[in-house]
This record gives C-alpha cells, sequence and structure tokens, in this order.
C-alpha cells in the first residue's frame, strides 16, 4: 500500500473510532491484523467463557487463533455434534464473557450495522454477553446507513452466501435481487437460505464500553 492510500486510511479510521466513541462505544486502531490480535487480547482475560458469530474476519486476522489457544473458555460450535448442540451454544452465548465478531459495515458517524440469517449474532450483539468484540476491516467503513445498506447487499452478502453452499440468488448473480430495483433494507429474496433476515442498527449505547471496535487498517473479510 502506497503511503498516500495508507494516511488516506488512517484518517478514516481516526474519524470513525472518534465518533464510535461518542456513541459510547470503545474503538482502537490497529495498523495491520497482527496488532489486531494484540489489541483483541488486551481486551480479554484468561479463562473468559468466550464466543463467536461466523466471520471470515475472525479466521484471516489471526484472532480465532488466540480464541483457540486454550487460554480460554471458548464456547465452539463447530466442534458440536449435531444442530441441538449448535442451538445451546446460541443460547450459551448470552451468558458469556465476550462476544467475538465482525460487522457488515461500520460507518464514518459510529454506527454498527449487522444483518444475519440465524438472528444468534445479532441477538448477542444487542444483548447478553458482558463484552463484544467487533474486528473491522477498513474495507467495511462507509459514510452512511444507505451505504452500508448497500454494501451488504452487493458485497458481503453475495460471498457469504458462495461461501456457504447456499442456494440464494446473491450467490448467483453476485448482487441481491432487490438492487435493480431500489430495495429498501430489508427487501431480497424469499429463499430458504436467504441470510439476510435479521437487521440492526446499533449507535448511542447506554452502557459506556460494552461493545468494542478494533479497526484495522488492512482489508479483511467480506
Amino acid at each position: 500500500m502506497n503511503e498516500i492510500m495508507k494516511r488516506t486510511i488512517e484518517k478514516k479510521l481516526e474519524r470513525t473510532a472518534e465518533n464510535l466513541r461518542k456513541n459510547n462505544i470503545e474503538a482502537y486502531i490497529a495498523s495491520d491484523r497482527a496488532e489486531a490480535v494484540r489489541i483483541v487480547e488486551g481486551l480479554m482475560k484468561e479463562n473468559d467463557t468466550i464466543t463467536c458469530g461466523g466471520s471470515e474476519t475472525l479466521k484471516e486476522s489471526g484472532v480465532m487463533e488466540l480464541m483457540t489457544s486454550g487460554r480460554y473458555n471458548f464456547l465452539d460450535r463447530s466442534k458440536a455434534a449435531d444442530r441441538s448442540e449448535v442451538e445451546a451454544i446460541y443460547r450459551q452465548a448470552f451468558t458469556a464473557d465476550v462476544f467475538l465478531t465482525s460487522a457488515n459495515a461500520v460507518t464514518e458517524n459510529g454506527e454498527l450495522y449487522n444483518v444475519d440469517g440465524n438472528g444468534n449474532r445479532v441477538a448477542a450483539i444487542i444483548y447478553g454477553p458482558k463484552s463484544v468484540i467487533f474486528v473491522v476491516g477498513c474495507n467495511k467503513i462507509v459514510r452512511n446507513i444507505d451505504e452500508a445498506i448497500k454494501r451488504v447487499k452487493c458485497w458481503a452478502a453475495p460471498p457469504n452466501a458462495d461461501r456457504l453452499g447456499l442456494d440464494t440468488p446473491c450467490a448467483k448473480l453476485g448482487e441481491c435481487v432487490s438492487v435493480k430495483a431500489g430495495g429498501d433494507m430489508p427487501s431480497g429474496c424469499r429463499s430458504e437460505s436467504r441470510i439476510c433476515c435479521s437487521y440492526a442498527v446499533s449507535a448511542y449505547q447506554r452502557i459506556k464500553g460494552r461493545m468494542k471496535v478494533v479497526l484495522v487498517g488492512e482489508e479483511l473479510g467480506f
């Protein structure tokens, strides 16, 4: 990355972090994924009960390796024997010390935008876990909620559906079917595999510091 682009991204990260803090959301800036892992490590304690939402960002950044290091009581749904165990872990997440995830988008105004299929991820973000840590690549920062909505329909949902092997229009077309029709936030397909079912905008928070966002100066995830 050339120095001019690097400086531009740094300014965007700083603007976003400042406005997140105004919304009672802790914000940290990491120059790269290695620094992001160190920040996340500092936000958790050994033996904390932790869990996470599905996230390519956690894998790409190295945070997943930290989570599975054996230093924490990790409620890992990938180890579940069947769907009933997965559902049990979803519910245990509400009493976890730390819930880790990424965001589908973060606005420069300091808002978090998240869209979910099962609803377990947005539910835990909104309420339950004592601490929620977001790891967010600079590619997910947008100007406002309108841009966040478009980002999910065009850049987040299609590759995620493809990654999960889902038979949805967006996986085939590369964008939500509602884009050309100028669809609003909840508009989309009626596929049984649809991954855009529940929507959450996190703005000003009553509990100061429960939400923590690590903004990374690298592109991570979808």
